[in-house]
């Protein structure tokens, strides 16, 4: 039997928001296995989903920058130690000017992109950078960006609550002009609000589809449902969740009247034109990191008696 310490109850409790003692006893049932435990949860009901991505917690700003023929957008994520330094002017026009920098390039990753020119400086995106962490006295990261680019059509974007969520939209369509500039905003808000994982059906992974549907039976036969209708119960909850997670499929936050999807095929069908969703990125600052907490592993144990 492996040991089950405060940490793995920790790091179980931030991904599925179950109990302190549930979370201790999923793993337990499942010898220590973290993704066991997850299902085991899901299964029980004690966890409505399983956050992979950890806590939000790292400061920074998360920005987007246009191409001047609205046909390429860039997303990028610069961390900072602090909020206060998030909302530091000197550090806001560095992150908008490497969002300028990623949309005019085509860098491979980030290293490329911080070993490439500022701006028109001789200095490198790293070196100004670490200038600015010993001028400001706080560490900085330059974490991610990626990149939308259609051959026609546009790409726009959305930011919100001042940097905290960034997200870019790329439509592919031979129509233009302003309606089609506030579609790609809607989707982009939409986006920000809902984090859809998939853009439609047939996009989401096969393995995700079967895995769901395990767990889903065995919520389904938890409830004491007879087998002969759980198979029914099923696929209703999954094109439930497929509706959740799509991002087609969601109700439009706009217009609980409509689904993106259809507001989608309103404007093509008034603009004459077919229009695709050809790419979506959205960042959120702090998703995946966590800022050090030293004592919470302890908390955890004298509450949990370890």
């Amino acid at each position: 039997m492996a040991e089950i310490t405060a940490s793995m109850v920790k790091e179980l409790r931030e991904a599925t928001n179950a109990g302190m003692m549930d979370c201790k006893k999923a793993l337990a049932a499942c010898d220590g296995d973290m993704e066991k435990a997850v299902d085991f949860l899901r299964e029980k009901g004690l966890a409505q989903a399983a956050k992979k991505s950890g806590r939000v917690a790292a400061e920074g700003i998360a920005t987007i920058a246009i191409s001047a023929d609205g046909k390429k957008g860039s997303v990028v994520e610069i961390n900072s130690e602090t909020d206060f330094v998030a909302k530091n002017e000197e550090f806001k026009d560095f992150v908008n000017n490497v969002a300028k920098i990623v949309v005019e390039s085509n860098f491979k990753d980030v290293e490329e992109l911080k070993n490439s020119k500022y701006l028109n400086e001789n200095e490198t995106v790293q070196e100004v950078l670490t200038a600015k962490i010993a001028k400001i006295g706080e560490n900085m990261n330059l974490r991610r960006f990626e990149t939308v680019e259609v051959s026609s059509g546009v790409v726009t974007g959305y930011i919100h609550g001042a940097g905290k969520i960034a997200v870019i939209v790329g439509l592919e369509t031979e129509a233009s002009g302003n309606e089609l500039e506030e579609l790609g905003k809607d989707i982009a808000m939409q986006v920000a609000a809902m984090n859809p994982k998939y853009v439609t059906k047939d996009d989401v992974d096969q393995e995700y589809l079967a895995h769901e549907k395990e767990i889903l039976i065995a919520q389904a036969l938890n409830e004491g449902k007879p087998q002969n209708i759980v198979e029914k119960m099923v696929e209703g909850r999954l094109q439930k969740e497929l509706k959740d997670i799509c991002l087609v499929e969601q109700v439009f936050v706009k217009d609980s009247d409509l689904t993106v999807g259809k507001l989608i095929d309103n404007i093509a069908k008034k603009l004459g034109k077919s229009i695709k969703i050809a790419g979506v990125r959205r960042f959120e600052v702090g998703e995946g990191l966590e800022k050090k907490s030293e004592n919470f592993a302890e908390e955890v144990a004298k509450q949990m008696n370890m």
